[in-house]
Protein backbone atom coordinates (compact mmCIF):
# COMPACT_ATOMS: atom_id res chain seq x y z
CA UNK A 1 0.00 0.00 0.00
CA UNK A 2 1.43 3.54 -0.93
CA UNK A 3 0.76 6.65 1.06
CA UNK A 4 0.44 9.61 -0.53
CA UNK A 5 1.25 11.63 2.13
CA UNK A 6 1.29 15.96 2.22
CA UNK A 7 2.81 18.11 4.58
CA UNK A 8 0.89 19.78 7.39
CA UNK A 9 1.62 23.47 8.32
CA UNK A 10 1.42 26.80 7.75
CA UNK A 11 2.77 28.42 3.87
CA UNK A 12 4.45 31.28 4.73
CA UNK A 13 1.85 34.00 3.80
CA UNK A 14 -0.41 32.39 6.27
CA UNK A 15 2.10 33.47 8.79
CA UNK A 16 2.77 36.79 7.30
CA UNK A 17 -1.02 37.00 7.37
CA UNK A 18 -1.45 36.39 11.10
CA UNK A 19 1.93 38.28 11.89
CA UNK A 20 0.43 41.94 9.75
CA UNK A 21 -3.06 41.51 11.39
CA UNK A 22 -1.07 41.48 15.16
CA UNK A 23 1.03 43.95 14.36
CA UNK A 24 -2.47 46.28 12.92
CA UNK A 25 -3.97 45.16 16.30
CA UNK A 26 -1.39 46.19 18.64
CA UNK A 27 -0.79 49.81 17.15
CA UNK A 28 -4.98 50.24 17.33
CA UNK A 29 -4.53 49.30 20.69
CA UNK A 30 -1.32 51.58 21.37
CA UNK A 31 -3.35 54.49 19.78
CA UNK A 32 -6.02 53.84 21.98
CA UNK A 33 -4.31 53.80 25.45
CA UNK A 34 -2.00 57.00 24.40
CA UNK A 35 0.42 56.80 27.09
CA UNK A 36 2.14 60.09 26.68
CA UNK A 37 -1.82 62.26 27.40
CA UNK A 38 -2.10 59.10 29.85
CA UNK A 39 1.42 60.35 31.55
CA UNK A 40 -0.04 64.17 31.40
CA UNK A 41 -3.30 64.00 32.84
CA UNK A 42 -1.30 61.65 36.06
CA UNK A 43 0.88 64.82 36.54
CA UNK A 44 -2.23 67.20 35.79
CA UNK A 45 -3.77 65.23 38.61
CA UNK A 46 -0.54 65.67 41.28
CA UNK A 47 -0.37 69.30 39.86
CA UNK A 48 -4.28 69.54 41.25
CA UNK A 49 -3.18 68.06 44.34
CA UNK A 50 -0.22 69.93 44.75
CA UNK A 51 -2.24 73.44 44.45
CA UNK A 52 -5.05 72.58 47.10
CA UNK A 53 -1.92 71.38 49.44
CA UNK A 54 -0.02 74.87 49.11
CA UNK A 55 -3.61 76.72 49.49
CA UNK A 56 -4.62 74.45 52.16
CA UNK A 57 -1.48 74.97 54.26
CA UNK A 58 -1.76 78.86 53.28
CA UNK A 59 -4.88 79.15 55.22
CA UNK A 60 -4.21 76.92 57.99
CA UNK A 61 -1.36 79.61 58.47
CA UNK A 62 -3.64 82.04 58.56
CA UNK A 63 -6.31 80.38 61.11
CA UNK A 64 -3.59 79.58 63.57
CA UNK A 65 -1.70 83.37 63.22
CA UNK A 66 -4.60 85.94 62.27
CA UNK A 67 -3.28 86.92 58.81
CA UNK A 68 -1.65 85.19 55.56
CA UNK A 69 1.81 84.96 55.38
CA UNK A 70 3.73 88.62 54.86
CA UNK A 71 5.53 86.84 51.52
CA UNK A 72 2.37 87.00 49.44
CA UNK A 73 2.13 89.71 47.23
CA UNK A 74 -1.02 90.86 44.74
CA UNK A 75 0.82 89.75 41.86
CA UNK A 76 0.93 86.38 40.84
CA UNK A 77 4.48 85.24 41.74
CA UNK A 78 6.25 81.84 41.49
CA UNK A 79 6.58 79.84 44.56
CA UNK A 80 10.49 79.21 45.78
CA UNK A 81 11.30 75.44 47.11
CA UNK A 82 11.92 74.75 50.87
CA UNK A 83 15.55 75.85 50.97
CA UNK A 84 16.09 77.11 47.58
CA UNK A 85 17.75 80.51 47.06
CA UNK A 86 14.37 82.66 46.44
CA UNK A 87 14.98 85.67 44.56
CA UNK A 88 11.91 86.99 42.54
CA UNK A 89 10.02 84.43 44.10
CA UNK A 90 7.60 83.95 47.17
CA UNK A 91 9.37 82.22 50.09
CA UNK A 92 6.96 80.08 51.96
CA UNK A 93 9.30 78.76 54.59
CA UNK A 94 6.88 79.97 57.37
CA UNK A 95 4.76 77.11 56.29
CA UNK A 96 7.60 74.83 56.40
CA UNK A 97 8.99 75.75 59.75
CA UNK A 98 8.93 72.52 62.19
CA UNK A 99 6.74 71.02 59.89
CA UNK A 100 3.39 72.55 61.20
CA UNK A 101 1.77 72.65 57.71
CA UNK A 102 3.94 70.99 55.41
CA UNK A 103 7.06 69.06 55.01
CA UNK A 104 8.25 70.96 52.49
CA UNK A 105 6.99 73.08 49.72
CA UNK A 106 5.35 70.75 46.74
CA UNK A 107 6.95 71.28 43.07
CA UNK A 108 5.86 70.50 39.65
CA UNK A 109 6.53 66.75 38.78
CA UNK A 110 8.68 67.94 35.64
CA UNK A 111 10.35 70.75 37.34
CA UNK A 112 13.86 71.13 36.40
CA UNK A 113 14.65 74.07 38.48
CA UNK A 114 16.60 74.21 41.94
CA UNK A 115 14.71 77.06 43.03
CA UNK A 116 10.95 77.34 40.94
CA UNK A 117 7.66 75.34 41.94
CA UNK A 118 6.36 76.31 38.87
CA UNK A 119 3.49 77.20 40.96
CA UNK A 120 1.99 80.48 41.26
CA UNK A 121 0.48 82.13 44.67
CA UNK A 122 -1.14 85.49 44.76
CA UNK A 123 -3.87 87.53 47.12
CA UNK A 124 -6.76 89.88 46.15
CA UNK A 125 -7.21 93.06 48.16
CA UNK A 126 -9.75 91.10 50.15
CA UNK A 127 -6.87 88.56 50.96
CA UNK A 128 -8.47 85.78 48.75
CA UNK A 129 -5.70 83.23 47.96
CA UNK A 130 -5.04 81.96 44.58
CA UNK A 131 -2.77 79.40 43.71
CA UNK A 132 -1.80 78.21 40.18
CA UNK A 133 0.06 75.81 38.45
CA UNK A 134 2.26 77.60 35.40
CA UNK A 135 3.32 74.64 33.21
CA UNK A 136 0.17 72.43 33.10
CA UNK A 137 -0.06 69.76 29.84
CA UNK A 138 -2.49 69.28 27.34
CA UNK A 139 -4.06 72.68 27.82
CA UNK A 140 -5.23 72.05 31.31
CA UNK A 141 -5.92 74.88 33.35
CA UNK A 142 -5.21 74.77 37.33
CA UNK A 143 -5.88 77.58 39.52
CA UNK A 144 -7.53 77.52 43.02
CA UNK A 145 -8.95 80.55 44.79
CA UNK A 146 -10.19 80.89 47.98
Amino acid sequence: MIHNSKNKGFTLIEILLVVAAIAILAGIVILAINPSKQLGDTRNAQRRADVNTILNAVYQYSIDNGSLPASITTTPTGVCKTGGTCTNLIDLIVLTTNEKYLTSIPYDPQSSTANDTYYKISKSANNRVTVAASSTEQGATISVTR
